[in-house]
């Protein structure tokens, strides 16, 4: 029977303290969620920390924020290794990848373009932030945090912030709640005519600004009115 896949993913990143900085992805966590006779159900989740090439040492404000050790990514495996693992953990069927806002997605296409890690499966990918959003008629530009959408969606978060297993459990627990009203699309990288880079995620001092490089890696395209 045909059923359909969407993979809620999440990153952990190096934190930005200054320009210039670098940020990395540290962690990747991601859920599935299968559709089966029309209900949606979390059936597996992938977890991985990848070594950072770019500065391999930790900050302590990366330690701090995220809780993420040197030893667990002393270790771990490249990027380009993770990813492979964590397509071949996709499967073979469609698959729709979701994240909670757009700055995931920005990291991992600036990322796997840097480091020539193939793009072709970041596909038909959705931000259920702006999908939330559009369905409760939020203001264009008022961008909820996971956190707060838990709270008004009565689902109690499980486990730690900040770490890309739990935040990606919690945001496919969203997925699965509001799954009737929702609208996926599919789309390639290439359709995407500009990846918005206004979004500034920001918590108490610390600072994920890793985007303002990937404009130079865009085409130069007109922006959609």
């Amino acid at each position: 029977m045909f059923s359909l896949t969407y993979i809620v993913y999440d990153l952990e990143m190096t934190v930005r303290r200054k320009k210039g900085q670098v940020a990395e992805i540290i962690e990747i966590g991601a859920a599935k969620v299968r559709v089966t006779d029309g209900v949606p159900g979390i059936v597996d989740s992938f977890q991985a920390f990848v070594k950072p090439v770019v500065v391999p040492q930790l900050s302590e404000d990366t330690v701090s924020f995220t809780g993420i050790r040197q030893e667990d990514v002393n270790g771990a495996e490249t990027l380009g290794q993770v990813v492979r693992r964590w397509v071949e953990w996709m499967g073979p069927e469609e698959y729709f990848l979701c994240a909670w806002g757009p700055d995931d997605h920005r990291q991992l296409v600036q990322e796997c373009r840097e480091q020539k890690i193939a793009t072709d499966w970041i596909l038909n990918h959705n931000n259920l932030q702006k999908m939330l959003s559009k369905t409760f008629k939020l203001e264009k530009h008022q961008q909820m945090g996971l956190k707060n959408a838990l709270e008004m969606l009565e689902i109690p978060f499980v486990g730690s912030h900040h770490r890309a297993l739990d935040d990606a459990m919690n945001t496919a627990q969203i997925l699965v709640k509001l799954f009737d009203k929702l609208q996926f699309r599919r789309n390639k990288l290439s359709d995407e005519t500009k990846l918005e880079s206004e979004i500034v995620y920001k918590t108490d001092h610390y600072e994920n600004l890793p985007f303002a490089s990937l404009a130079k890696l865009m085409p130069n395209k007109p922006s959609s009115p």
